[in-house]
C-alpha cells in the first residue's frame, strides 16, 4: 500500500500549486524527468482562463474517473491492477477522497473510501449523497456510508454480468439525471447486463439487454431509477462510448472511440433508441467489409453513415482516446463555454469544448481547446467535472500511453483546476431543509449538489412546488428545466405541467414537456397533435421519438403528418421518423402515401422510401432506381437499401431488376443487375435460359473487378474458379487478388491452385505463391510445402514457397527443423532467413538469428536483429541523401522522375510496404523477387554473357535491360542459351556499404515516398 503523511509535503508544493498559463504559449520546459514542478508549465490553456495544480503523486496514482460531490471534494478511481499490472497492488485497486481543507487551491487532505480486489480497475465512480456508485469489475457497487466516516458501512450489487473487467471497453461510470434517472453506458467489450441476481435485463422495449443484435449490438447507453427500475436501452451499436452526459433538458451527449488509428473519433447526440453505426444492423459485419454506395473517406465509412436506420454524427474529431465529458451548465468560465460539452481526449493530450449549433432535427459543433498537452505528450486527461464553484476539474492518467491495454505507468496521476486567472477554490454552502434552499442548491453546476437538491424536493412534493415555480419563471431556460422535471413529478400535478410545458415559447421547453409525458407514461397522442405542426425540428423530433411502438389508431395519421415536413434533407429527421415507425412501418408508410396521394416522386419521398422497411418498400426502391431522372451515381444508395429488407417480395423484386431491366436498358440496367443478382438467395439461374445468358453477361462485364469476385462466391460457380485464379495471379499482391484466392481456397478448390503451382509457366507458378502467402489463410502453407523439397518445381516457385511458408507458425518450424537437419536446399535459405527474420515469435526470431545471420554491414560489422533495427528511428534527410550518393540505390531506381529505372519504380513506395519489408527487400534481395522483376542470363553464340530484367521475348528476339538501365536486343538464332536466373539483380551485399545507421536512415527516407494526399 502507498502511504502519504501529509506533514512531509515537499517544500515546494506551494509553488507547485501557484504556477499558471495563459493562452500565451510558453515555451517548453523539459518534461523528461516527468516532474509535477513542470506540469502546468507544459499545458497551453484557453483565454481567460489558469490552470493550477491541484494534487499530483503519490498522493493519487492513474485516475480513470473522477467525481466531486457537495463539499468540493474530489473522488478519484484510483487504478493500479489493471491488464499486465493486475496484481501488483495485493490489497487492491482504491476510491480516495481528495479534499483542499483550507482552501488554498490544492488538496491536503486524502482519504481512502474503499481498497479491495474486487474493484480492481475501476471505471467509474458516482457520489450520490451517502451513496457512492462505483463500476468495475463487470459489475456496478452501491457502497454506503450510513454514519458519515468517510468508510462505506454497506456495499450492495446493482447490476452484474457485463464484460470486460479488465478492458476499458466495459462498464463505465453513472451520472445522475435531471429526471432523477441514471444514466450510464458501456463499450463493446460489456456485451450483456444482468440484474443484482445474476438474471438476464429485460428493458422497457421488452428485449432482452445482450449484443446478439436483438435489436442491440456492441456499445449501448441506458437509463433507470436509482434502484435499477424503469431500465431503457436508449441507443446502441457504439464502439467504446466512455462516458454519457445528460443537460438540464434531458439531452443525451457521448464521446465514441473508432478502431484506433482510423481518424474516427466522433461526438454524439443520443437521439433516443437510435443505432449509431459501428457495425452492420443485420450482419454485425465491420466497416472495412466492402458494402455498396459506402463512404470512401475512412472517418466516415467507419460508422456506417450511408446505410439507412444510422443516426449521424455531431462532430468527427479524427484520431484520439475519447475519455470523459461533461455538459457545463455552471458561469464562472468564460461565456463560450457555457451549456457547451466538455470533453478529455487523452490520445492527442487534449480538454476540449464543443460549441452545439442547431442543425435541423439535430445538431452541428465546433471544437475549442481549452487545455492542450502537445508539449507533454504524457498528458493523458481522463475526465473532468465541475466543481461547486463553477471551476473544472481535470484528473490526469499521466502514463506515455493512453493507459488502457498499453498502460505503462503506475507511480504518476494528476488532477488540475481550470478557473478564471485568481479564482479562489471557494465552496459554497448548501442547504436542502427548505424549499427555497432546495431550490436554491438545485442551480448549482455540480452533479452531486443537484442530486440533494433534486431528492430533498421530490420528498417535500406539493410544498416545493412555490419555490419550484419561481425557478420555473427563471430567465435561464436550463434553470426552467430543472424546476419542471420536478414540478410535473408532484401528485396530481403531471399532466397540468406537461400541458403548460408543450405550450411553451420555447422550443427546449417543449421538448422536456414531451420527455416528461413518456416518464410519466401520460398520453402523448394529444401533445403530438398539437405539436405535430411545430415550426422547430427539434420539437417534431421528439415528437416522432414518443410515437416508436405506441399502439394508438391515431399513430399511423400523425406520423405521416409529421414526415410531410421532411425536406429531403435533414438526416436526423428521416432517423427520427424511422426510429417512430419500427415494427410499423406497413401502417405507417401506407399512412404518408394516402395523405400525399401516392405523390412521392420528390427528393424527399425518395429519402423516406430508402429508409422505410414496409413490405411495400422493395418495389418503391425499383421505382425509384428504374426512374431516368434519379442520377446513375445514386443509384448505389437505393440498391444498398435491399439489403436491410426482408421478404418473398424483395427476392421478386430483385429477380425484375436483374433481368427485365437489363434487357431493356444494358447501359444503365449493368450497374443494376449486377447488384440485384448479387442479392438473389436460393435463384436457380440454370431454370431459365434467358436468366442464365443475362448472368453471363453480368459476369463479362464485371470481370476482373471485386463485384465479379464476390457473384462467383455468393453464386457459387465453378466455372467461374479459373477466372478467379487468373485475378490472382495477375494482382497477387493487391486486395482484389487476394479476395480472389480466398474464394478458391474457401470453395476447397486446392486441385486448381495446386496445378497453378505446378505450372510450366514459372512467372504463374510464383504469382501463386505469392498471393497463397499474402491471403494468410490456414490452407496456403499445406498447399506450398510439398514444393519446397520438389527437385521438379523450378527454384523460383520453391523459394516464392519457402518465403511464403516461413511467415505462418507451423511453417517456421518446419524451416528451423529442416535447416537445423541439414535438409534446406542452400539457395533457398535466403528466403527462410528473411521470413523467419521477421516473424512475430520471439523464439523464431532467435532460432533465425542462429541459423541465418544477418550479413555484416559496413567494414563487416554486425547488423542487430530487424527488430532491433525497426524499433530506432531514422533519420529521413540523411537517408534520402545516402540512397542518391551511396553508389548502388539511384543507380538502378527511380524516385519522383530521378535515377534510371531498372528496378522497380520507388516513387510510392512507401505506400506499399511496411518499415519492416523494407528491411527485409534490402537484406534478402533474392527471398522474393517482385513479379517482372526476375533476372535472366543471354549467352550468345560468341560466348558473351548478359544479365538484367526481360524488357520482351518473341520468337525472333529477346531484349535484356542491364543494371546500367541499357536495352540490348539479342536475335534468337544468336543465342545459345537463355535462363531466369536464380538471385535478384539488386546486390546480396547492399548492406556492406551501409553501416546500421544508414540502413535505418534510408529505410526512413523510403518510407516517405507516397502518393500525394
Amino acid at each position: 500500500m502507498i502511504k502519504f503523511a501529509f506533514r512531509t509535503l515537499p517544500e515546494n508544493v506551494a509553488v507547485l500549486a501557484a504556477v499558471v498559463i495563459t493562452l500565451n504559449v510558453v515555451p517548453a520546459r523539459a518534461a523528461d524527468d516527468h516532474n509535477p514542478a513542470d506540469a502546468v508549465a507544459s499545458l497551453d490553456v484557453a483565454d481567460g482562463l489558469e490552470a493550477t495544480l491541484f494534487a499530483y503523486e503519490p498522493m493519487l496514482l492513474s485516475p480513470s474517473n473522477i467525481d466531486i460531490d457537495q463539499f468540493g471534494r474530489i473522488w478519484v478511481c484510483e487504478i493500479v491492477n489493471y491488464r499486465r499490472h493486475d496484481g501488483e497492488r495485493a490489497e487492491g485497486d482504491r476510491i480516495l477522497i481528495l479534499e483542499d481543507t483550507d482552501g488554498d487551491g490544492k488538496v491536503d487532505s486524502q482519504k481512502v473510501f474503499y481498497q479491495g480486489n474486487d474493484i480492481n480497475s475501476p471505471h467509474g465512480v458516482c457520489v450520490l449523497g451517502n451513496r457512492v456508485i462505483v463500476s468495475a469489475q463487470g459489475k456496478v457497487f452501491i457502497f454506503t456510508d450510513e454514519d458519515g466516516d468517510d468508510r462505506p458501512d454497506k456495499k450492495e450489487i446493482l447490476f452484474t454480468g457485463m464484460g470486460g473487467a479488465q478492458h476499458d471497453h466495459g462498464i463505465h461510470a453513472f451520472s445522475f439525471g435531471p429526471d432523477g434517472k441514471l444514466y450510464f453506458n458501456f463499450g463493446n467489450e460489456g456485451r450483456q447486463i444482468k440484474d443484482r441476481y445474476g438474471e438476464p435485463i429485460v428493458d422497457q422495449a421488452g428485449n432482452v439487454v445482450n449484443n446478439k443484435r436483438q435489436p442491440y449490438q456492441e456499445g449501448m447507453v441506458f437509463r433507470c431509477n436509482l434502484d435499477g427500475s424503469e431500465f431503457e436501452t436508449l441507443g446502441w451499436c457504439f464502439r467504446n462510448n466512455w462516458m454519457v452526459a445528460t443537460d438540464s433538458f434531458g439531452t443525451i451527449w457521448q464521446s465514441d472511440n473508432d478502431d484506433d488509428g482510423n481518424r474516427g473519433v466522433r461526438i454524439n447526440f443520443v437521439m433516443e433508441f437510435g443505432n449509431y453505426g459501428y457495425k452492420d444492423e443485420f450482419t454485425g459485419a465491420g466497416w472495412r467489409e466492402k458494402r455498396t454506395g459506402m463512404n470512401t473517406d475512412i472517418p466516415l465509412q467507419h460508422w456506417h453513415l450511408r446505410d439507412p436506420g444510422v443516426v449521424p454524427n455531431v462532430l468527427q474529431t479524427g484520431a484520439g482516446s475519447p475519455a470523459g465529458i461533461l455538459v457545463y451548465e455552471g458561469d464562472l468560465l468564460p461565456e463560450v463555454f457555457h451549456n457547451q460539452m466538455i470533453h478529455c481526449d487523452a490520445g492527442p493530450n487534449i480538454v476540449r469544448a464543443y460549441p452545439v449549433q442547431h442543425d435541423g432535427a439535430g445538431y452541428k459543433a465546433e471544437i475549442v481547446n481549452i487545455l492542450d498537452g502537445k508539449r507533454d505528450k504524457w498528458f493523458r486527461p481522463s475526465d473532468v467535472k465541475v466543481a461547486p464553484d463553477g471551476s473544472l476539474i481535470v484528473a490526469d492518467w499521466y502514463d506515455p500511453g493512453v493507459g488502457g491495454h498499453a498502460m505503462g505507468d503506475v507511480e504518476r496521476g494528476r488532477l488540475f483546476r481550470v478557473a478564471p486567472p485568481g479564482a479562489k477554490y471557494t465552496i459554497p454552502k448548501f442547504d436542502y431543509s427548505t424549499p427555497e434552499s432546495a431550490v436554491s442548491a438545485l442551480r448549482s453546476p455540480t452533479n452531486a449538489v443537484r442530486y440533494l437538491a433534486w431528492t430533498a424536493l421530490h420528498e417535500m412534493g406539493a410544498k416545493a412546488e412555490a419555490a419550484l415555480r419561481t425557478l420555473y419563471a427563471d430567465a435561464n431556460p436550463r434553470m426552467r428545466a430543472r424546476a419542471l422535471w420536478l414540478l410535473a413529478r408532484i401528485d396530481g400535478r403531471g399532466q397540468h405541467y406537461v400541458d403548460d410545458a408543450v405550450r411553451d415559447a420555447d422550443p427546449d421547453i417543449r421538448i422536456v414537456g414531451i420527455r416528461l409525458a413518456r416518464q410519466l407514461r401520460l398520453d402523448v397522442i394529444p401533445i403530438v397533435e398539437r405539436l405535430a405542426r411545430d415550426s422547430t425540428p427539434r420539437v417534431r423530433r421528439e415528437c416522432l421519438i414518443a410515437l416508436r411502438h405506441h399502439a394508438s389508431p391515431k399513430a399511423p395519421a400523425l406520423w405521416a403528418k409529421l414526415a410531410r415536413w421532411h425536406d429531403g434533407k435533414d438526416r436526423w429527421y428521416l432517423e427520427a421518423l424511422g426510429i417512430a415507425a419500427d415494427k410499423q412501418w406497413d401502417a405507417f408508410l401506407g399512412a404518408w402515401m394516402e395523405s400525399i396521394n401516392g405523390n412521392w416522386k420528390t427528393p424527399a419521398g425518395r429519402d423516406i422510401v430508402w429508409r422505410s422497411r414496409a413490405t411495400k418498400t422493395p418495389e418503391l426502391l425499383a421505382a425509384v432506381i428504374n426512374d431516368s431522372s434519379v442520377p446513375v451515381a445514386s443509384l448505389p444508395r437505393y440498391l444498398r437499401a435491399f439489403d436491410f429488407l426482408t421478404g418473398n417480395d424483395k427476392q421478386a423484386v430483385l429477380a425484375s431488376l436483374a433481368f427485365d431491366r437489363y434487357a431493356s436498358d444494358p447501359q444503365r440496367g449493368s450497374l443494376v443487375a449486377a447488384e440485384a443478382v448479387e442479392r438473389l438467395t436460393d435463384f436457380d439461374f440454370n431454370a431459365d435460359t434467358a436468366h442464365k445468358a443475362a448472368l453471363n453477361r453480368i459476369l463479362d462485364q464485371a470481370r476482373g473487378t471485386s463485384q465479379f469476385v464476390t457473384l462467383v462466391e455468393k453464386l457459387n460457380l465453378p466455372e467461374r474458379y479459373p477466372e478467379l485464379l487468373a485475378i490472382a495471379q495477375a494482382k497477387p499482391a493487391e486486395q482484389l487478388g487476394i479476395e480472389a484466392i480466398r474464394v478458391l481456397l474457401d470453395k476447397r478448390q486446392r486441385a486448381i491452385i495446386a496445378e497453378a503451382l505446378r505450372s510450366e509457366d514459372s512467372l504463374l507458378a510464383v504469382a501463386t505463391a505469392e498471393v497463397l502467402r499474402h491471403s494468410r489463410h490456414g490452407a496456403a502453407s499445406r498447399l506450398l510445402m510439398p514444393l519446397i523439397g520438389d527437385a521438379a518445381v523450378s527454384l523460383p516457385v520453391r523459394r516464392a514457397a519457402t518465403y511464403a511458408v516461413g511467415r505462418s507458425r507451423f511453417g517456421a518450424r518446419e524451416l528451423i527443423r529442416r535447416a537445423r537437419d541439414g535438409e534446406l536446399d542452400a539457395r533457398l535459405k535466403e528466403a527462410a532467413a528473411a521470413a523467419l527474420h521477421a516473424s512475430r515469435n520471439p523464439d523464431v526470431r532467435k532460432q533465425a538469428q542462429s541459423l541465418f545471420p544477418l550479413p555484416p554491414a559496413k567494414d563487416d560489422q554486425p547488423l542487430p536483429p530487424i527488430d532491433v533495427l525497426m524499433a530506432r528511428k531514422g533519420n529521413v534527410a540523411r537517408g534520402k541523401e545516402i540512397f542518391a550518393t551511396t553508389g548502388t540505390c539511384a543507380t538502378c531506381h527511380i524516385v519522383n522522375g530521378q535515377g534510371k529505372e531498372v528496378g522497380p519504380n520507388l516513387s510510392e513506395i512507401g505506400d506499399k510496404l511496411s518499415r519492416q519489408a523494407f528491411f527485409q527487400s534490402i537484406l534478402f534481395p533474392s527471398a522474393a523477387i517482385s513479379h517482372n522483376y526476375e533476372s535472366y542470363a543471354v549467352q550468345t553464340a560468341d560466348g558473351e554473357v548478359v544479365t538484367g530484367l526481360l524488357v520482351s521475348r518473341t520468337a525472333d528476339a529477346v531484349s535484356i535491360k542491364s543494371s546500367d538501365s541499357i536495352v540490348r536486343t539479342f536475335k534468337t538464332d544468336a543465342i545459345d542459351a537463355f535462363a531466369m536466373q536464380e538471385i535478384s539483380l539488386m546486390p546480396a551485399d547492399l548492406q556492406k556499404v551501409m553501416s546500421a545507421d544508414d540502413l535505418i536512415d534510408v529505410v526512413a527516407y523510403l518510407t516517405t515516398l507516397k502518393k500525394s494526399p
